[in-house]
């Protein structure tokens, strides 16, 4: 067999397990790519997003309802290293989630303030441009960002091309760190990148988000889930009546994510 024959049948092989692994991830959250536009298709839905409410987030001091249900049921290992930390919604300092847009006249329990922060799930996400094999792609049908951890081969250019470090590097095999596992979600291996997807899985049984869903579950709910698109929905209903800002605007990613202040 001659080097050019050799070639051709590397690149097809390689195409043929890409397309399995991308069918394999989807099929183990329960999704196709038909169920998801039937889905979609269903309720209509444009552009998923999310809106937090920072003064109602601020009266529940404490509270991680949110991160734990996130991480409980998405198998999320604590690993309990600063430099080895996986997280899919975390909390940061009110200066560090906006340093654009912070002065020294700032509402004063703003500066203390942790406020939960997720992958924005970008208008025009940087990550997708650079991953080399499109583990990571935004849904045209609704906006969200997606991770395929069986097409990751570890080279962490969407860690890098991410101006809100959103996304986590499995340095070491999860599944060690964790104590019990929800087998009704994937757990994922070494080597490997994750995020938060929107609960993709749960969208498409027609669900909220787990975050929403612990947050609301814990009284007046600080977070809100809807289509952007919609004029009728909620998460547009409540930016229409407080104001809003985004995370570092101006880096023109377009997130998806805003928090009323």
């Amino acid at each position: 067999m001659d080097d050019s024959k050799r070639g051709f049948l590397k690149v097809a092989g390689g195409t043929v397990l890409g397309t399995l692994g991308a069918a394999w991830s989807r099929a183990s959250l329960g999704l196709g790519k038909a169920d998801e536009a039937a889905t979609v298709a269903s309720n209509q839905v444009r552009n998923w997003g999310m809106v937090i409410d920072v003064k109602r987030c601020r009266e529940k001091e404490g509270c991680d309802a949110c991160i734990r249900a996130c991480h409980i049921n998405h198998n999320v290992p604590s690993i309990g290293s600063t430099k080895e930390e996986v997280k899919w919604i975390w909390k940061e300092p009110y200066e560090h989630a906006f340093p654009t847009q912070t002065h020294p006249y700032l509402e004063e329990p703003l500066h203390d303030q942790k406020l939960p922060v997720l992958c924005n799930h970008c208008e025009n996400p940087p990550c997708v441009r650079v991953c080399p094999t499109q583990a990571t792609w935004k849904r045209e049908e609704d906006g969200i960002v997606m991770m395929d951890p069986h097409r990751c081969i570890g080279c962490r250019y969407c860690l890098v091309a991410c101006p809100f470090g959103a996304r986590s590097f499995n340095w070491s095999d999860p599944r060690l760190h964790l104590t019990e596992t929800n087998p009704d979600y994937p757990t994922r291996t070494r080597g490997v990148v994750e995020k938060c997807t929107f609960c993709d899985e749960r969208l498409a049984d027609g669900k909220l988000p787990l975050c929403v869903e612990a947050c609301r579950a814990e009284g007046p709910g600080a977070l809100y889930f809807g289509d952007l698109e919609d004029p009728e929905s909620e998460v547009r209903r409540v930016l229409k009546e407080r104001y809003s800002i985004r995370r570092k605007p101006d880096l023109g990613t377009g997130p998806q994510v805003y928090y009323l202040v």
